[in-house]
């Protein structure tokens, strides 16, 4: 009583846009909390860096990967640590996992698993080039060897400063390319 109509108006205003302004910032503060939640437990996305796994990831693509429920197999592109070689995370192919046994003859450019010939379709060259790991290597318990789809420029497990990777270091598995838009898609 005694209230102007225009000043109830103006009151009501005010409330409407501090109840939207406090909206919109519930909506932000829950969308930065799910995209954290999922990045920690769900997927991240990480960039390849370099040349090593052409023809299958070029250098710059965008790859979500996850680890949840993450067990290693052979054939995975899995993202890894290796703190003592470099830095950034690396990105290779899973070619044998914890007691199996890996032969590589350089000179026909075979990679034998197990005495098995590996059929690898997505390879850029045949594996010809050779580090400082005598073969055939057995792979130890919790870890995994691994190799470039790139075999002449990658630097892998066939060399000591990377050696076998410990299952622990693998930050997840490789499931899709979504930048840049020419490559995007599933990656097998």
């Amino acid at each position: 009583e005694g209230l102007s109509p225009l000043f109830l108006l103006k009151e009501a205003k005010g409330m409407s846009v501090k109840s939207e302004i406090y909206d919109w910032l519930q909506c932000i503060v829950v969308a930065l909390v799910a995209s954290i939640l999922i990045f920690v437990f769900i997927g991240r996305v990480i960039g390849v860096i370099g040349p090593s796994m052409v023809p299958t990831l070029e250098d710059g693509d965008m790859v979500v990967m996850s680890n949840l429920f993450y067990d290693p197999k052979q054939d995975d592109i899995v993202v890894f640590t290796k703190f003592s070689y470099d830095s950034n995370p690396l990105v290779k192919r899973v070619i044998a996992v914890e007691n199996q046994t890996v032969d590589i003859n350089f000179v026909t450019g075979e990679v034998w698993v197990d005495g098995e010939l590996l059929d690898e379709p997505y390879i850029a060259d045949l594996t010809r080039r050779q580090y400082d790991i005598e073969f055939p290597v057995t792979v130890p318990p919790g870890s995994v060897f691994v190799m470039g789809d790139n075999r002449m420029v990658s630097y892998d497990s066939r060399a000591s400063a990377i050696g076998m990777v410990d299952e622990r270091c693998i930050l997840g598995k490789v499931y899709a390319v979504i930048a840049p838009l020419k490559n995007f898609g599933a990656v097998s």
